[in-house]
């Protein structure tokens, strides 16, 4: 069988795997689940649990895997999500924190699941990457000083106002 890509990310989850890719392929378009297998027996969990659930977001494929409580999320890793527009952030803000998420700074948070998100305008690595490094410092000082970025104060402190 050819696979689309070579190489993917497996998110571990204790038993929420299958909930969990079914809320984030609901945010992205070209997003869908393709696979759920399940526990067979004499295996960790109890015959007929989820075991994997294969799906992709935004055409790129994951597997969300229910292996029980040993392994929790940390901000050692998290899924960088590019926005074109502020209202893009808005809505997936709100959406990821919606039934338990938490905020932190600088455009990251983890959502109900306790996976970490950061929600970027996509701009942001353009003026991080600028020759004028004055301008790439203002923009950091700014991102420094926000929880959810707002793209306009991050353009005005690009160009210096």
């Amino acid at each position: 069988m050819a696979y689309k890509q070579k190489v993917s990310t497996c998110l571990w989850f204790n038993t929420e795997a299958e909930d969990a890719a079914k809320f984030y392929v609901s945010l992205f378009d070209k997003s869908r689940i393709t696979t759920v297998s399940r526990y067979g027996k004499d295996l960790p969990m109890p015959e007929g649990t989820v075991l994997t659930v294969v799906f992709e977001l935004a055409g790129t494929e994951f597997m969300a895997l229910n292996g029980g409580p040993q392994f929790k999320f940390t901000e050692a890793s998290s899924m960088v999500v590019l926005c074109d527009t502020q209202a893009e952030i808005d809505r997936l803000w709100g959406a990821l924190l919606a039934g338990g998420g938490r905020e932190h700074q600088c455009g990251w948070l983890k959502d109900r699941y306790g996976l970490p998100w950061q929600i970027v305008p996509a701009r942001l690595r353009d003026m991080m990457k600028d020759a004028d490094q004055a301008r790439a410092d203002r923009v950091m000082a700014a991102v420094m000083k926000m929880v959810k970025l707002d793209i306009a104060k991050l353009e005005a402190a690009y160009k210096g106002a």
